[in-house]
Protein backbone atom coordinates (compact mmCIF):
# COMPACT_ATOMS: atom_id res chain seq x y z
CA UNK A 1 0.00 0.00 0.00
CA UNK A 2 1.22 3.28 -0.87
CA UNK A 3 0.71 6.38 1.45
CA UNK A 4 0.23 9.98 -0.28
CA UNK A 5 1.84 12.71 1.77
CA UNK A 6 0.56 16.03 1.80
CA UNK A 7 2.77 17.31 -0.92
CA UNK A 8 1.25 14.70 -3.16
CA UNK A 9 -2.14 15.62 -1.89
CA UNK A 10 -2.69 19.19 -3.47
CA UNK A 11 -1.27 17.93 -6.67
CA UNK A 12 -3.61 15.06 -6.98
CA UNK A 13 -6.36 16.18 -5.58
CA UNK A 14 -8.51 17.22 -8.44
CA UNK A 15 -7.06 14.22 -10.48
CA UNK A 16 -7.73 12.29 -7.86
CA UNK A 17 -11.69 12.92 -7.95
CA UNK A 18 -11.78 12.44 -11.61
CA UNK A 19 -10.15 9.14 -11.76
CA UNK A 20 -12.82 7.74 -8.78
CA UNK A 21 -15.72 9.56 -10.41
CA UNK A 22 -14.98 7.41 -13.62
CA UNK A 23 -13.67 4.06 -12.22
CA UNK A 24 -14.80 3.63 -8.91
CA UNK A 25 -17.87 4.50 -6.64
CA UNK A 26 -18.55 4.64 -3.12
CA UNK A 27 -20.23 1.84 -1.07
CA UNK A 28 -23.34 3.40 -0.03
CA UNK A 29 -23.74 3.52 -3.70
CA UNK A 30 -23.41 -0.27 -4.42
CA UNK A 31 -26.52 -2.68 -4.88
CA UNK A 32 -27.60 -6.48 -4.73
CA UNK A 33 -25.05 -6.97 -1.99
CA UNK A 34 -25.98 -10.47 -0.56
CA UNK A 35 -24.18 -12.61 2.12
CA UNK A 36 -21.16 -13.89 0.19
CA UNK A 37 -20.53 -10.67 -1.04
CA UNK A 38 -20.76 -8.86 2.12
CA UNK A 39 -18.29 -11.64 4.10
CA UNK A 40 -15.67 -10.46 1.10
CA UNK A 41 -16.28 -6.96 1.93
CA UNK A 42 -16.30 -6.80 4.88
CA UNK A 43 -13.04 -8.84 5.20
CA UNK A 44 -11.52 -6.99 2.56
CA UNK A 45 -12.27 -3.42 4.64
CA UNK A 46 -10.65 -5.16 7.73
CA UNK A 47 -7.67 -6.19 6.08
CA UNK A 48 -7.39 -3.25 3.96
CA UNK A 49 -7.02 -1.27 7.57
CA UNK A 50 -4.65 -3.83 8.30
CA UNK A 51 -2.64 -3.27 5.64
CA UNK A 52 -2.43 0.91 6.22
CA UNK A 53 -1.12 -0.12 9.59
CA UNK A 54 1.63 -1.98 8.51
CA UNK A 55 3.07 0.39 5.89
CA UNK A 56 6.64 1.72 7.75
CA UNK A 57 6.18 4.58 9.21
CA UNK A 58 10.11 5.76 9.60
CA UNK A 59 10.41 6.91 6.18
CA UNK A 60 10.82 10.94 6.87
CA UNK A 61 7.96 11.71 5.30
CA UNK A 62 5.63 9.83 7.66
CA UNK A 63 8.10 10.25 10.49
CA UNK A 64 7.34 13.82 10.29
CA UNK A 65 2.96 13.63 10.41
CA UNK A 66 2.76 12.50 14.52
CA UNK A 67 4.06 12.01 17.17
CA UNK A 68 3.15 8.46 18.61
CA UNK A 69 4.64 8.21 22.09
CA UNK A 70 1.54 9.50 24.00
CA UNK A 71 -1.16 8.96 21.60
CA UNK A 72 -3.73 7.31 23.19
CA UNK A 73 -3.02 9.59 26.29
CA UNK A 74 -3.70 12.85 24.02
CA UNK A 75 -6.32 11.59 22.37
CA UNK A 76 -8.44 10.75 25.30
CA UNK A 77 -7.43 14.40 27.34
CA UNK A 78 -8.24 16.07 24.02
CA UNK A 79 -11.89 14.61 22.99
CA UNK A 80 -12.59 15.05 27.02
CA UNK A 81 -12.13 18.56 26.63
CA UNK A 82 -14.07 18.92 23.32
CA UNK A 83 -17.04 17.55 25.10
CA UNK A 84 -16.87 19.38 28.39
CA UNK A 85 -16.31 22.73 25.92
CA UNK A 86 -19.66 21.51 23.86
CA UNK A 87 -21.74 20.43 26.46
CA UNK A 88 -25.42 21.44 26.20
CA UNK A 89 -27.25 19.08 28.23
CA UNK A 90 -26.58 16.80 31.27
CA UNK A 91 -26.23 13.23 30.14
CA UNK A 92 -25.34 11.18 32.65
CA UNK A 93 -23.97 8.23 30.52
CA UNK A 94 -21.25 10.23 28.77
CA UNK A 95 -20.41 11.95 31.42
CA UNK A 96 -19.68 8.05 33.46
CA UNK A 97 -17.87 6.94 29.74
CA UNK A 98 -15.94 9.66 29.88
CA UNK A 99 -14.70 9.34 33.59
CA UNK A 100 -13.95 5.80 32.40
CA UNK A 101 -12.18 6.19 29.62
CA UNK A 102 -9.84 8.53 31.58
CA UNK A 103 -9.27 6.16 34.36
CA UNK A 104 -8.60 2.95 32.14
CA UNK A 105 -6.00 4.24 29.46
CA UNK A 106 -4.24 1.19 28.06
CA UNK A 107 -0.20 0.71 27.26
CA UNK A 108 0.17 2.36 23.60
CA UNK A 109 0.10 -1.16 20.91
CA UNK A 110 2.58 0.21 18.67
CA UNK A 111 3.04 3.43 15.76
CA UNK A 112 1.51 3.25 12.32
CA UNK A 113 -0.50 5.50 10.04
CA UNK A 114 -4.09 5.84 11.27
CA UNK A 115 -6.78 7.39 9.35
CA UNK A 116 -9.04 8.56 11.97
CA UNK A 117 -12.47 8.18 10.15
CA UNK A 118 -11.91 4.87 8.49
CA UNK A 119 -15.02 3.48 7.43
CA UNK A 120 -17.56 2.18 4.56
CA UNK A 121 -18.48 5.40 3.22
CA UNK A 122 -14.22 6.59 2.93
CA UNK A 123 -13.63 3.35 0.67
CA UNK A 124 -14.10 3.31 -3.00
CA UNK A 125 -14.92 -0.11 -4.63
CA UNK A 126 -13.62 -1.32 -7.63
CA UNK A 127 -17.03 -1.39 -9.65
CA UNK A 128 -15.65 -5.20 -11.41
CA UNK A 129 -15.28 -6.91 -8.33
CA UNK A 130 -17.22 -5.04 -5.46
CA UNK A 131 -14.97 -7.07 -2.82
CA UNK A 132 -11.75 -4.78 -3.85
CA UNK A 133 -11.24 -1.58 -2.47
CA UNK A 134 -9.12 0.51 -4.88
CA UNK A 135 -8.69 4.13 -2.69
CA UNK A 136 -9.46 5.29 0.93
CA UNK A 137 -10.88 8.75 0.78
CA UNK A 138 -10.72 11.78 3.25
CA UNK A 139 -7.19 11.67 4.81
CA UNK A 140 -7.49 15.19 6.76
CA UNK A 141 -6.91 13.69 10.09
CA UNK A 142 -4.34 11.11 9.05
CA UNK A 143 -1.65 10.92 11.50
CA UNK A 144 0.98 8.45 12.84
CA UNK A 145 0.05 7.21 16.17
CA UNK A 146 -1.70 4.12 17.83
CA UNK A 147 -3.24 1.44 15.82
CA UNK A 148 -5.57 -0.05 17.49
CA UNK A 149 -7.59 3.35 18.62
CA UNK A 150 -7.87 3.65 14.36
CA UNK A 151 -9.54 -0.36 14.89
CA UNK A 152 -11.54 0.91 17.45
CA UNK A 153 -12.89 3.62 15.00
CA UNK A 154 -14.26 1.39 12.49
CA UNK A 155 -15.89 -0.37 15.35
CA UNK A 156 -17.24 2.30 16.53
CA UNK A 157 -19.28 2.75 13.28
CA UNK A 158 -20.00 -0.75 12.88
CA UNK A 159 -23.57 -1.93 14.40
CA UNK A 160 -24.81 -5.69 14.72
CA UNK A 161 -27.70 -7.11 14.32
CA UNK A 162 -28.41 -7.81 17.58
CA UNK A 163 -27.66 -3.92 18.72
CA UNK A 164 -30.73 -2.28 20.27
CA UNK A 165 -32.87 -1.09 17.45
CA UNK A 166 -31.73 2.91 17.97
CA UNK A 167 -28.31 2.31 17.17
CA UNK A 168 -29.20 0.60 13.83
CA UNK A 169 -31.13 3.76 12.70
CA UNK A 170 -28.25 5.60 11.23
CA UNK A 171 -26.23 3.00 9.62
CA UNK A 172 -22.61 3.99 8.73
CA UNK A 173 -22.80 1.19 6.25
CA UNK A 174 -24.03 -2.61 5.66
CA UNK A 175 -22.47 -4.01 8.53
CA UNK A 176 -25.80 -5.51 10.59
CA UNK A 177 -27.03 -7.04 7.02
CA UNK A 178 -26.64 -11.16 6.44
CA UNK A 179 -23.17 -12.10 5.69
CA UNK A 180 -21.05 -8.68 7.23
CA UNK A 181 -18.57 -9.50 9.69
CA UNK A 182 -19.86 -8.70 13.17
CA UNK A 183 -17.78 -6.28 15.17
CA UNK A 184 -16.03 -9.54 17.53
CA UNK A 185 -15.55 -10.45 13.60
CA UNK A 186 -13.87 -7.27 12.73
CA UNK A 187 -11.24 -7.82 15.95
CA UNK A 188 -11.00 -11.45 14.51
CA UNK A 189 -10.03 -11.03 11.03
CA UNK A 190 -7.75 -7.78 12.32
CA UNK A 191 -5.84 -9.79 14.54
CA UNK A 192 -5.78 -12.68 11.65
CA UNK A 193 -3.88 -10.25 9.19
CA UNK A 194 -1.54 -8.32 11.19
CA UNK A 195 0.05 -11.38 13.40
CA UNK A 196 -0.98 -9.34 17.10
CA UNK A 197 -1.72 -11.53 20.03
CA UNK A 198 -5.02 -11.33 21.58
CA UNK A 199 -5.85 -7.78 23.04
CA UNK A 200 -9.19 -6.68 24.64
CA UNK A 201 -11.03 -4.31 22.41
CA UNK A 202 -13.06 -2.77 25.02
CA UNK A 203 -11.53 0.43 25.71
CA UNK A 204 -11.19 1.11 22.10
CA UNK A 205 -14.56 0.64 21.05
CA UNK A 206 -15.88 2.14 23.80
CA UNK A 207 -13.07 5.34 23.14
CA UNK A 208 -14.92 5.76 19.85
CA UNK A 209 -18.39 5.72 20.78
CA UNK A 210 -17.50 8.63 22.60
CA UNK A 211 -15.62 10.43 20.28
CA UNK A 212 -18.20 9.93 17.50
CA UNK A 213 -20.88 11.13 20.46
CA UNK A 214 -18.86 14.25 21.22
CA UNK A 215 -18.36 14.92 17.16
CA UNK A 216 -22.03 14.83 16.93
CA UNK A 217 -22.45 17.23 20.37
CA UNK A 218 -20.34 19.87 18.87
CA UNK A 219 -22.69 19.84 15.38
CA UNK A 220 -25.69 19.89 18.11
CA UNK A 221 -23.84 22.92 20.12
CA UNK A 222 -23.44 24.93 16.99
CA UNK A 223 -27.33 24.94 16.03
CA UNK A 224 -28.49 25.77 20.19
CA UNK A 225 -26.23 28.64 19.65
CA UNK A 226 -27.98 29.59 16.44
CA UNK A 227 -24.70 29.05 14.07
CA UNK A 228 -26.58 26.79 11.71
CA UNK A 229 -30.33 26.69 11.54
CA UNK A 230 -30.23 23.22 9.52
CA UNK A 231 -33.31 21.46 10.96
CA UNK A 232 -31.71 18.15 10.52
CA UNK A 233 -29.27 18.91 13.47
CA UNK A 234 -32.28 19.81 15.87
CA UNK A 235 -32.32 16.34 17.20
CA UNK A 236 -28.75 15.48 17.42
CA UNK A 237 -28.97 15.15 20.61
CA UNK A 238 -30.73 12.20 20.20
CA UNK A 239 -27.92 10.56 18.77
CA UNK A 240 -25.74 11.80 21.52
CA UNK A 241 -27.31 9.59 24.00
CA UNK A 242 -27.92 6.49 21.51
CA UNK A 243 -23.62 6.29 21.27
CA UNK A 244 -23.49 6.81 25.41
CA UNK A 245 -25.88 4.88 26.03
CA UNK A 246 -24.10 2.34 24.05
CA UNK A 247 -20.92 2.35 25.17
CA UNK A 248 -22.51 2.30 28.74
CA UNK A 249 -23.55 -0.64 27.91
CA UNK A 250 -20.72 -2.28 26.55
CA UNK A 251 -18.70 -1.27 30.51
CA UNK A 252 -21.62 -3.38 31.71
CA UNK A 253 -21.62 -6.30 30.09
CA UNK A 254 -17.63 -6.10 29.68
CA UNK A 255 -17.56 -7.10 25.97
CA UNK A 256 -18.38 -5.17 21.90
CA UNK A 257 -20.71 -7.65 21.26
CA UNK A 258 -24.10 -9.97 21.92
CA UNK A 259 -24.86 -6.04 23.37
CA UNK A 260 -28.76 -6.19 22.37
CA UNK A 261 -28.86 -8.97 24.75
CA UNK A 262 -30.54 -8.83 28.64
CA UNK A 263 -28.28 -10.04 31.24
Amino acid sequence: MRVVVAEDLFLLRDGLVRLLEAHGFEITEAVGTGPDLLRALSTALVENLADLHAVDVTTPALAAIGHPNGYVARQVEGWTARYANARTDEIEDIESVARWVNTNLPGESGAAVVHNDYKYDNVMLDPANLARIVAVLDWEMATVGDPLLDLGTLLGYWSDPDDPPEMRARPYGPTFLPGSLSRKGVVEAYARKTGRESFSPLFYYVFALFKIAVIVQQIYKRYVEGATKDPRFATMIQWVRVMARQAERALEKGRIDRLGERG
